[in-house]
């Protein structure tokens, strides 16, 4: 992402509150039921890619995973979940970066978790790197969950364009070093009213 891009989010976070923004949804109920069908554990180490302010990182400390980092390109959003979690917030790794720009320990995690940030990189190549970067983070026989608009979906998610990918269309991009293991949809409910379709892809790495 470019350095606009980065100022683009940090202008999002500072002047809206969390709950006002189209993506928010109070508990991310579908994530959660493919954590753990992915196998978390409290020894689990997880990734939450494009963490922004969402309450994530608390349901991993409630669920007393003890290995969490949350990643944003945004460190107003990231301020926002650490205030919110107080003391708590030392129990989390904060990574205020680009998530193209982050140089991750090779096998360093066991889930990568992923709700709508690889649907900004409309970029074939910046997809691709994704996947690379995703696949190098990820221990053999890791897990990562990967969320965004499916097909149908809206064109657009904060003034920025935004790719439209089933699970499918993930797995692809992940390449086959990646099964499949299970696709689901949601309709997300905006804080105003709108249903937006999304598609969610649980793939595992194998060894």
């Amino acid at each position: 992402m470019s350095k606009d891009k980065a100022s683009h989010w940090q202008t999002v976070y500072s002047s809206k509150k969390p709950e006002a923004v189209s993506w928010f949804t109070p508990k991310l109920a579908s994530s959660i039921k493919l954590l753990k069908l992915a196998g978390l554990t409290d020894t689990s180490r997880v990734i939450d890619v494009g963490a922004g302010a969402s309450t994530l990182v608390d349901d991993l400390l409630n669920l007393g995973v003890n290995s969490v980092t949350a990643l944003d390109i945004s460190a107003a959003a990231l301020d926002i979940a650490r205030q919110r979690l107080g003391s708590r917030a030392s129990g989390v790794s904060w990574l205020p970066i680009d998530i193209l720009k982050a140089d991750l320990p090779a096998g360093g995690y066991d889930i990568w978790h992923d709700r709508a940030a690889l649907q900004f990189l409309t970029d074939s190549m910046d997809a691709a790197r994704y996947a690379q970067l995703a696949c190098r983070a990820l221990a053999d026989r890791g897990h990562a969950v990967i969320g965004g608009f499916a097909k149908g979906g809206p064109t657009q998610c904060s003034q920025l364009p935004v790719t439209q990918r089933e699970p499918e269309d993930i797995a692809r991009l992940f390449g086959p070093r990646f099964a499949l293991m299970q696709a689901s949809h949601e309709l997300h409910q905006t804080p105003w009213g709108a249903l937006q379709p999304f598609a969610f892809a649980l793939l595992r790495k194998n060894g």
